[in-house]
C-alpha cells in the first residue's frame, strides 16, 4: 500500500482539512465560521504537530536505531561499489514498485549502513518500515508455540510497506527456520519490497539453510524482480581500528618525555 497522497495545505480546500483531521464540530458550524482568520492557522498548527507525532511513531515503530549517516559514508575506500546504482535507489522508487534491494558483500563494507539509511528515508516519506536481524527475525517467528500466534506474529514481518532484514548468511539455521524466512519472503512478494543484507554469495545460501527443501525457491522469490548490489573491499571497521591503535600509539609517544 503506497502512503496517502495529499494535496499542498494551500491548495486542499479549509473544510476537506479540517474533515482529514477529524473536527467535526468545527465542519458542523463551517457556515459561519469559513471566513475565521484563525481557521488557517488552527490547521496549520494541528497539521504541524500530527505530522511530527507521526514522524516519532514510526521511526521508533522501525526499530532503526541509531545509525551513520550516508553523508558520512567513505565512497572511496572499497574496490567495488556502484555509487550510482546506490544513490538511485535512495529515490525510493523500488518501494511503491515492489522491487527488494539486496546488498552483497564481505563484513564491514557499509551494507548496514546503506540499509538503515534505506529505511530511515522511507519513513521520511511517510512509509511504515521495519528493521530486523535475520536471527531476531527466527527467533521471534520460532517462539510461537501454536499454529495462530504463528500466523498472527507472521503478520507482524508482512505488514510494514518496507522491511529491512539484515545478516543473512552469518549464523546457519535450521530447515525449519527456513521454512520461517521462506514464508516471510513468499507472503511480500510481488507485493512489498525487502532490503536484505548478506555476505554470502547465493550459491553458498545452502551453507546457511543446511537441509533446507525451499532454498532454491527462496531465492527464486527473492531475486525475481530485485536490484542486487555487489561491494568489495576490505573491512573499513578494520581500517578504523587500525587508525584508533596509530593515533593512541602516537598519543601515548608524544607524552613519553624520553
Amino acid at each position: 500500500m503506497k502512503p496517502k497522497t495529499l494535496l499542498p495545505a494551500s491548495e486542499e480546500p479549509c473544510d476537506a482539512r479540517l474533515r482529514r483531521l477529524g473536527f467535526f464540530g468545527l465542519l458542523a458550524r463551517w457556515d459561519e465560521l469559513r471566513d475565521e482568520p484563525w481557521i488557517a492557522k488552527l490547521l496549520e498548527l494541528e497539521e504541524e504537530e500530527r505530522g511530527r507525532r507521526s514522524l516519532q511513531r514510526r521511526l521508533r515503530n522501525s526499530r532503526l536505531g541509531r545509525f551513520k549517516p550516508m553523508a558520512d559514508y567513505d565512497w572511496t575506500w572499497l574496490e567495488q561499489i556502484d555509487r550510482a546504482a546506490i544513490e538511485e535507489i535512495f529515490r525510493l522508487d523500488f518501494i511503491p514498485e515492489a522491487t527488494n534491494v539486496i546488498l552483497l558483500g564481505p563484513n564491514g563494507v557499509g551494507k548496514t549502513m546503506i540499509a538503515k539509511n534505506l529505511g530511515y528515508y522511507g519513513v521520511l516519506r511517510g512509509h511504515h518500515v521495519l528493521y530486523v536481524t535475520l536471527s531476531e527475525l527466527l527467533n521471534d517467528l520460532a517462539a510461537r508455540d501454536t499454529g495462530s500466534a504463528l500466523q498472527r506474529r507472521l503478520r507482524r514481518y508482512v505488514r510494514p510497506q518496507l522491511l529491512v532484514i539484515d545478516e543473512v548468511g552469518y549464523l546457519a539455521t535450521s530447515g525449519n527456520h527456513a521454512d520461517l524466512f521462506f514464508e516471510v519472503v513468499a507472503r511480500r512478494y510481488g507485493e512489498k519490497p525487502i532490503v536484505l543484507t548478506t555476505n554470502k554469495p547465493f550459491a553458498e545460501w545452502n551453507q546457511v539453510f543446511p537441509s533446507a527443501g525451499c532454498v532454491v525457491t527462496l531465492i527464486d522469490r527473492l531475486v525475481h524482480k530485485a536490484e542486487i548490489l555487489e561491494l568489495r573491499g576490505e573491512s573499513y571497521r578494520l581500517k578504523e581500528a587500525r587508525e584508533r591503535t596509530a593515533r593512541k600509539a602516537e598519543e601515548r609517544k608524544s607524552r613519553d618525555p624520553a
